[in-house]
């Protein structure tokens, strides 16, 4: 990992992916969990069990269903999702579907206990089958979406997987420290309306925290903005403040706040305007020369609030 400065730009590179877990899926279905009442019933209540879930899983999608629960004439069961595609028709005997409510299936569903779908990354909760989708999407073990701004990149994972994903297939630099210190060099950075760069991610306090630079648009005035993301939860992420800092020529803009965590889009950040927001005229003042190369210098220093 480099220290100092970075003079570099950012070129956005096209997406690749990684794993994105969907939903459970079939073999998943060892992991439903029941109440037994004895010993003595807990080999038939699994086979049981494991025969309801069958029974929940849509035979489209394959995804558990949730109320409302749809059935044709001949007792097919489908989910609400997949009902609105299929044109009213039953894709098990092509019977016209109406509007049949399978309410004895959704009955027993509210018997079953369900593990979250995040388990193998940490979650070992267990929850009420009508509870369990409620859970899974604020569940704090869930992936976090890929944090690098300037692609539309669908990859989601753990932080270590995040943090290699970055490195290599964003080329994004890694740097140790709680201090930095960037310098931006653009030309002709009139003509850059809207852009997004993601200059550098670094390790300050065992943590990891994204530095983004992007040029937009607030209201008609071109402007920049830099902003710092926690890669963790919203919670730990206000346990750390941070300051950025930008000048030339004996004058300077500087900016406090905590950083925001990457559960938040980059995109809902900089409309927030919750960063340092540069206007272009003063960027180029702070450039110097002929204010027609852009020349921006980004000091920051992150801290840990006792």
């Amino acid at each position: 990992m480099a220290r100092g400065d970075v003079c570099k730009q950012v070129v956005d590179p096209h997406p690749k992916f990684l794993r994105h877990d969907s939903g459970m899926q079939k073999g998943d279905k060892t992991n439903i969990i029941t109440k037994p009442t004895n010993k003595a019933t807990e080999k038939h209540k699994s086979c049981s069990t494991n025969g309801v879930y069958e029974l929940l899983e849509c035979p489209m999608c394959t995804k558990l269903m949730y109320p409302p629960i749809h059935q044709c004439p001949n007792g097919h069961t489908l989910c609400s999702n997949c009902k609105s595609r299929v044109q009213n028709c039953c894709p098990t005997c092509h019977s016209e579907l109406g509007n049949i409510r399978c309410l004895a299936l959704e009955k027993v569903a509210e018997s079953l206990e369900l593990p979250c779908r995040h388990q193998s990354l940490g979650c070992h909760d267990i929850f009420p089958y009508y509870s369990k989708l409620k859970h899974e999407q604020t569940c704090r073990f869930r992936p976090y979406n890929c944090p690098y701004a300037g692609s539309e990149c669908t990859v989601t994972g753990d932080i270590p997987n995040l943090l290699a994903h970055l490195s290599n297939d964003h080329n994004v630099d890694m740097h140790d420290g709680c201090t930095f210190n960037h310098r931006y060099v653009k030309s002709n950075p009139c003509e850059v309306e809207n852009a997004t760069w993601m200059l550098t991610v670094f390790n300050c306090y065992g943590r990891q925290f994204c530095l983004h630079f992007e040029a937009c648009q607030l209201g008609t005035a071109p402007v920049y903005i830099s902003f710092l993301r926690f890669m963790g939860e919203d919670t730990e992420a206000k346990n750390f403040s941070y300051t950025l800092e930008v000048g030339g020529y004996g004058r300077k803009l500087t900016w406090q706040g905590v950083p925001r965590s990457i559960r938040d889009s980059h995109q809902k950040i900089r409309d927030s305007q919750d960063g340092l927001v540069i206007p272009r005229k003063l960027a180029l003042f702070f450039s110097g020369g002929n204010r027609k190369e852009l020349k921006l210098r980004v000091i920051g220093h992150v801290w840990k609030e006792q």
